[in-house]
């Protein structure tokens, strides 16, 4: 009877490792370029400056980083969403062949463009801080230009923020970060539990110490693993219904022309507000209100 019962956990066992060994896992990686190391300036952040095209190799380097430790850890399926600028920044010659690669823009969610139930964890690779963060490299929210602040709820939110609330909806959980050690505080201090690879520390706005892109890429890629070998750890940031989403333009007349809507209110001089009935409603109509243009042409 002994004999039987060890047989039978041996067995037990031997189909749990199975299990997990055969299991698929689908991983998203959106990847953004001011919380890369060494990125201070906009000098490395679009084609006019100096070293963007190094810094485009960078940008590749470190999402193949992340890439190669998901693997590592188990991942069966990958999809990359290039989540700055033009969305045309990932250099995709250089990616394995069993990744996919989302580019440009307008996309329906933005920066973790391609999300859905289907994914199992999302990682996020050279994210900044916030806009209403008094410290990290290039801090914004989605538009340095146009925003001075992005609220959920009445919570101003970073795009990690952002983009955790978003994925949640879909019971996916974000389970990395990479970026300067403001960024990823927030993200972790908002979030909890997630593995995070601080590849520089801000001193400023535009300044700031960073490790070399070879350091930097091996932390990435052991952050990815431990995310990816433990992703059952993590639970997925779900909003309650319906969501408030508030939002400061440094402009005035964005948001008295918005006030012409029936579905937003203007609550001050340079901000407005749209409620949603839940997380995917908000997200499609921030994409409306960032993306739409009059003039658009195919």
């Amino acid at each position: 009877m002994k004999r039987s019962i060890i047989t039978l956990s041996v067995i037990i066992l031997s189909i749990g490792i199975s299990y997990t060994q055969n299991k698929k896992i689908k991983i998203l990686i959106s990847v953004d370029m001011e919380g890369l190391a060494g990125v201070v300036t906009a000098e490395q952040l679009g084609p006019s400056g100096f070293e963007y095209e190094r810094f485009r190799r960078f940008m590749t380097d470190e999402a193949i980083a992340a890439i190669n430790g998901a693997f590592e850890a188990g991942a069966t399926e990958i999809v990359v969403a290039d989540a700055h600028g033009n969305g045309q920044n990932l250099l995709i010659e250089k990616f394995p062949d069993n990744v996919r690669i989302i580019r440009s823009w307008p996309r329906r969610f933005g920066m973790v463009a391609g999300i859905d139930a289907s994914f199992d964890g999302v990682i996020l690779i050279g994210y900044h801080a916030s806009t209403h963060n008094m410290k990290g490299v290039r801090a914004h929210t989605f538009s340095s230009a146009r925003l001075t602040d992005v609220r959920i709820n009445a919570q101003s939110v970073s795009e990690g923020m952002w983009a955790a609330m978003v994925t949640g909806h879909f019971g996916v959980p974000v389970i990395m970060i990479s970026g300067d050690d403001i960024a990823t505080k927030e993200v972790k201090d908002f979030l909890g539990d997630v593995e995070v690879a601080v590849v520089k520390e801000a001193y400023g706005f535009h300044s700031a110490i960073t490790l070399t892109p070879k350091v930097a890429t091996r932390l990435i890629k052991e952050a990815s693993r431990k995310a990816v070998s433990r992703i059952k750890n993590f639970d997925p940031y779900i909003i309650a219904s319906p969501v408030k989403l508030e939002v400061s333009f440094k402009n005035y007349q964005p948001s008295a022309v918005l006030e012409y809507l029936s579905v937003v209110e203007r609550i001050d001089s340079h901000s407005i507000r749209f409620t949603g009935k839940d997380m995917v409603e908000v997200a499609d109509f921030f994409v409306f209100l960032m993306e739409y243009n009059s003039n658009i042409k195919p």
